[in-house]
């Protein structure tokens, strides 16, 4: 099931792209209305950008210890 952002923008637009976020905006009847369609799984199928493996604080500690080790 999708985040619904109720925002005009994100930062990570890949989110959309991938079906893992709905942008709804600030639209009151917009926002209810993505809400109720993802509610129905009407919504896009999303699936894990790649690269996003829930390891990326693994790889910022490295680089940190490498850098300022």
């Amino acid at each position: 099931m999708p985040c619904i952002t109720i925002r005009a923008n994100t930062e990570r637009p890949i989110t959309v792209d991938e079906g893992t976020n709905v942008l709804a905006g600030t639209d009151p009847a917009v926002i209810v209305a993505a809400a109720r369609k993802v509610l129905r799984g009407e919504a896009k199928v999303g699936r894990r950008p790649r690269l996003w493996d829930g390891k990326a604080v693994e790889r910022i500690v490295a680089v940190l210890a490498r850098e300022l080790g």
